[in-house]
């Protein structure tokens, strides 16, 4: 396994067991995304990654119904994006939005980390505990400073929000994600 795909099997892995244990209730429930519910965050990762290796060639068959059952869908989905992630597909350049890259460069930088921030989204939604360990957020930590104010541009992440004054790692860099934990 490559180092991209070590990297997605990671996030992939806590990000479902959250996913897992959500009560049907809770899906509907308002997420700290603005408008998205937990359930419009899962339909948002699985949509974002399948565009992304779309546009580069990488065919996921067809797409998982969210809406019937996202817990399912996403399982299937990150079954589907894992065995994607060849050393072939990862190896792929491409002009990205801050210059060439590569696809397994772009999908451990964003999208990886999209998965761990929106992990902590869905267990907030859902009124679950969710730890970041310090490896994720450090993840967190590089996305937010590599991005620069890219990371602001519509439909990415609200402005930050001034996090209380004894705030822990995870509260500031949340905060810095327009997140109020």
């Amino acid at each position: 396994m490559n180092a991209t795909a070590t990297a997605y099997e990671a996030a992939a892995t806590p990000l479902t067991a959250v996913l897992d244990t959500l009560p049907p209730g809770a899906w509907s429930a308002p997420s700290p995304c603005e408008g998205w519910t937990a359930a419009d965050v899962v339909a948002h990762l699985v949509e974002t990654q399948r565009d992304f290796l779309g546009q580069r060639g990488v065919d996921l068959g067809a797409a998982p119904d969210v809406a019937a059952e996202p817990a399912a869908a996403w399982r299937d989905h990150a079954k589907r994006v894992q065995e994607a992630l060849a050393d072939d597909v990862v190896a792929t350049p491409y002009e990205s939005f801050f210059g060439p890259s590569t696809v397994g460069g772009t999908f451990d930088q964003f999208y990886v980390w999209d998965m761990v921030v929106h992990r902590w989204d869905v267990a907030s939604a859902a009124g679950l505990p969710s730890t970041l360990t310090d490896e994720e957020l450090d993840r967190i930590e590089r996305g937010i400073e590599g991005f620069g104010q890219a990371l602001y541009m519509e439909g990415i992440c609200r402005d930050g929000v001034e996090p209380p004054a004894d705030a822990d790692r995870a509260t500031r860099l949340l905060a810095r994600l327009g997140r109020r934990p």
